[in-house]
């Protein structure tokens, strides 16, 4: 154990934390040494997402001693940059979500800060949302996401409704290491500064997401379409269901064992839409009801999943580039045949968000811009841009959608009922979604990305994964799958080297530890660490020609064997 480790926690030892605090540390001293060191080797930081880690004791652990001193540094900076404060807090359902939320209203409200608390469990994108609409000049929500139940998170956000971007979030982190201890912490007073809010918020948030629809007409028509509804027990059933009623959809299957909000997650492991096993539920129920859709939504109602009957009748679940394309693509068509478009519209995605957008896209003669991961970064290039283009809808690969201008981080909320609308557009048409998915594939060729996710955990981990960006920066592929790499992006160094010709041009991007191999056939990897999870993913795109539905497995299965060949020759098992 390093010098400064074993001083940090001889400070907790003989400082005035609580006696469950230290009584908590001497347990971890006598059965699990090397947990020890991972509690205290280093503070939690700031990364795309906030403050992310496990719950306990520890400098890097999230507890009530590290979410403290981060939300008096916060408050520092807010009063710094602001003459006048209020900022909004919300929660889901995690263990301690509740206590962390109340310390953080007690802490602004003895800085001198208006707060507005939620009364319980709230999504994600209503936080933002509410930042926006009652004029706060930031906010917190603490969640972890979809990660597992040993985990939570701190999610700071500016006046914009948007995560903290530089320089706050650097400025925000000064802050926090200005505060030397916990007695630098107002830990309580003023607590007439803290209002209680709930329905009043719902009731605007929900309007906000009704005047979202651009085919109201096909809700109605549709409205018996069988959608079955899982909240994977998060905050999603506070409104997701009342959307989906908004938009007249009124044949809504929730499933039950998944309907209760509950921080220990009881029927996953991980509750990530993403995984088949986390939706497993939810695809047995739809099968049951012989759905025409499934949605999910994680913890915090950030991120959706979507299931849909396949072109054998089978069910499946769409991949987080395959939704977004297909939420991108049905704003700009519909919004085009019912007259709503206008010259200036764009649409953001990110770096490792499928290519097909930007096809689909430009064949519409629509902008579309292309950020680092996080949307944060998507807002901040709506917030560059504004008074000057449209913005209509941004999403990345990850599950996320952000649909409109009244909120600045993804919103499942919205994604759910605007794909329902989708769906039943598609449904009038005497059409599935599945079915529509191939025609767009037919009309702007198939594209197939796929992502692996390698887990590399503790301080050993942090340097396995900083060793293989090293490996891959001073060793890159020469060929991939076959394909000979022509260019190389590296967001870290802000370049992009042409290797046939040995040209090197600037990347106009803030700096980011991504690299991007293209090859001679717009194959595309990319490999970037996570900011919220001790994980480096890799993510692969590839496309192909597809001439009629008949051949849509065949095409498919050659793009599958494609991936799976370039993660075998890159040794990436």
């Amino acid at each position: 154990m390093e010098k400064q480790t074993a001083l940090k926690i001889e400070e907790w030892l003989s400082g005035k934390y609580d006696d469950n605090t230290k009584n908590a540390i001497k347990k971890l001293q006598a059965d699990d040494i090397n947990a020890l060191d991972d509690a205290f080797y280093k503070d939690l930081e700031f990364g795309t997402g906030g403050l992310r880690g496990i719950m306990g004791v520890g400098t890097n652990r999230m507890n009530k001693y590290t979410v403290g001193m981060a939300t008096q540094g916060y408050a520092n900076y807010l009063k710094n940059s602001f003459p006048e404060v209020k900022v909004a807090i919300a929660h889901d359902v995690r263990n301690n979500s509740r206590a962390f939320a109340e310390i953080a209203a007690h802490i602004f409200a003895a800085n001198g800060i208006k707060v507005l608390l939620f009364e319980s469990i709230r999504p994600t994108p209503e936080l933002s949302f509410t930042i926006r609409h009652e004029g706060c000049q930031g906010g917190v929500v603490l969640t972890a996401s979809h990660n597992p139940k040993e985990y939570n998170g701190y999610k700071a956000y500016w006046n914009d409704g948007a995560q903290l971007v530089p320089p706050h979030d650097k400025n925000v982190i000064a802050e926090v290491e200005k505060i030397k201890s916990i007695d630098d912490v107002k830990w309580s007073g003023n607590d007439e500064n803290i209002s209680i809010i709930g329905s009043k918020i719902d009731d605007a948030y929900l309007k906000m997401v009704k005047g979202l629809s651009i085919n109201p007409e096909a809700c109605l028509k549709q409205h018996d379409l069988k959608i079955v509804y899982t909240p994977i027990h998060g905050t999603g059933i506070m409104l997701v269901p009342k959307a989906l009623a908004a938009y007249g959809f009124d044949n809504v299957t929730i499933v039950k064992e998944q309907a209760t909000p509950d921080g220990n997650f009881p029927t996953v492991i991980y509750p990530n839409p993403e995984e088949k096993e986390t939706m497993s539920k939810g695809l047995e129920v739809a099968r049951n009801e012989d759905a025409d859709i499934l949605l999910g939504t994680d913890p915090d109602a950030d991120r959706v999943g979507v299931g849909v009957k396949n072109n054998h009748g089978e069910w499946v679940l769409l991949n987080g580039n395959q939704t977004a394309m297909m939420a991108f693509n049905y704003i700009i068509e519909e919004r085009k045949k019912r007259g709503l478009a206008k010259p200036n519209d764009m649409v953001i995605k990110t770096i490792v968000t499928t290519d097909m957008i930007d096809v689909i896209a430009a064949q519409n003669k629509i902008s579309c811009y292309n950020t680092l991961t996080g949307f944060k970064w998507i807002s901040e290039l709506i917030r560059a841009k504004e008074s000057k283009e449209n913005y209509v809808i941004g999403g990345e690969e990850s599950f996320g959608l952000m649909i409109g201008n009244a909120v600045r981080d993804k919103d499942s909320v919205s994604a759910v009922a605007i794909i329902c609308e989708m769906a039943a557009v598609e449904r009038e048409a005497g059409r599935t979604v599945f079915d529509k998915l191939i025609d767009l594939y037919i009309q702007y060729g198939f594209y197939y990305e796929e992502l692996i996710s390698l887990t590399k955990k503790g301080k050993d981990g942090v340097k396995e994964i900083s060793d293989m960006m090293t490996t891959f920066r001073n060793n890159p592929p020469q060929s991939i799958a076959g394909e000979l790499v022509t260019d190389i992006l590296d967001y870290e160094a802000l370049t992009s080297t042409n290797i046939n010709t040995g040209k090197v041009t600037k990347l106009d991007f803030p700096k980011s530890n991504v690299l991007q191999f293209l090859t001679e056939k717009n194959t595309k990897v990319s490999a970037r660490p996570s900011g919220t999870e001790p994980k480096i993913k890799f993510y692969f795109s590839v496309n192909e020609p597809l001439d009629k539905k008949e051949n849509f497995d065949t095409v498919q299965k050659k793009l599958q064997d494609k991936i799976a060949s370039i993660i075998e020759t890159m040794k990436l098992k």
